[in-house]
């Protein structure tokens, strides 16, 4: 992971940004000691309206609490 300070990564954010959303990891230091980590964010998987029809056709039973409903892959 790329190491750099915060005075040069306030000079290049725009590229230093560019290098993350590329998947490249950042540490930011101040005085020579790491005080940041700067990692891209997890892809989401976007929304899939079949699986919202399918839960709306059919919702969980009451009663269920959320964790069980997260059991059997309901939420």
């Amino acid at each position: 992971m790329k190491t750099m300070t915060v005075a040069d990564a306030k000079a290049h954010l725009s590229a230093l940004l560019a290098e993350v959303e590329a998947g490249d990891g950042v540490i930011i230091t101040r005085r020579g000691k790491p005080v940041a980590r700067l990692i891209p964010e997890p892809r989401s998987k976007g929304f899939d309206w079949s699986d919202l029809q399918l839960w709306v056709s059919a919702p969980p039973r009451p009663g269920l609490t959320v964790e069980e409903m997260r059991k059997q892959d309901m939420l």
